[in-house]
């Protein structure tokens, strides 16, 4: 069996477990989307958004890519933002980072990756850039890439409060909350390390006047 046909296997083993215990469950989920969350995380495979948090199809909406970052010419986030915060209605977006990415890891190099790679990973050496002092003062390797992941999750939380999206549903709705955690390969726990409540104050040059 190749692995593609075990995937497909494993599957149909799958659904008929589901059915066998509920055999209404894809009939309801096929007519429910009402997450209460976004979650942007990193495509890691080891980082799976319900496994982790315990959730169900139906209570979390997904976004993931290389080192959960929130890019503002990145049409792919921005479409899934949009929905989730202006259709969904969702009340909490979340950024999770986890100790241990690569994208952090190779960021902190100087090694040329290739053009693709190279103009995603400039966002975290931007990054590194504004928190420099802090991140260059601690002496261990691991200690400092692991700051660098949890500064990482506060700067792209800070780039969703810049968007018109979430600006306009905090000024008319008063939600989302916006959080930033870093998930924890080792242990398996999530750190909270930065929220921003709706209306919370940004530089000026980044508030939309006429939302």
């Amino acid at each position: 069996m190749t692995p593609i046909e075990k995937l497909l296997s494993e599957n149909k083993a799958w659904s008929s477990g589901i059915k066998a215990d509920d055999p209404e469950y894809f009939e309801r989920l096929a007519h429910l989307q009402k997450p209460e969350f976004l979650w942007i995380g990193c495509s890691d495979s080891r980082v799976p958004a319900d496994k982790i948090t315990g959730t169900q199809p139906g209570e979390i909406f997904v976004h993931r890519n290389v080192a959960n970052l929130v890019i503002h010419t990145d049409v792919n986030l921005l479409s899934v933002l949009d929905y989730a915060v202006t259709i969904l209605k969702v009340n909490h977006v979340i950024v999770c980072g986890h100790y241990g990415c690569g994208g952090i890891t190779a960021a902190m190099t100087n090694h040329d990756f290739k053009y693709v790679l190279n103009m995603w990973l400039r966002n975290i050496k931007d990054v590194y850039r504004l928190y420099a002092k802090e991140l260059d003062a601690i002496a261990d390797e691991e200690k400092r890439t692991d700051r660098l992941v949890e500064l990482n999750v506060k700067e792209q939380v800070m780039h969703l409060a810049k968007t018109s999206i979430i600006q306009r549903a905090w000024k008319h709705e008063r939600r989302p909350q916006l959080h930033g955690w870093v998930y924890g390969l080792k242990d398996g726990l999530i750190k909270p390390v930065f929220d921003m409540d709706a209306g919370s104050a940004i530089d000026p040059i980044y508030q939309y006047d006429d939302l």
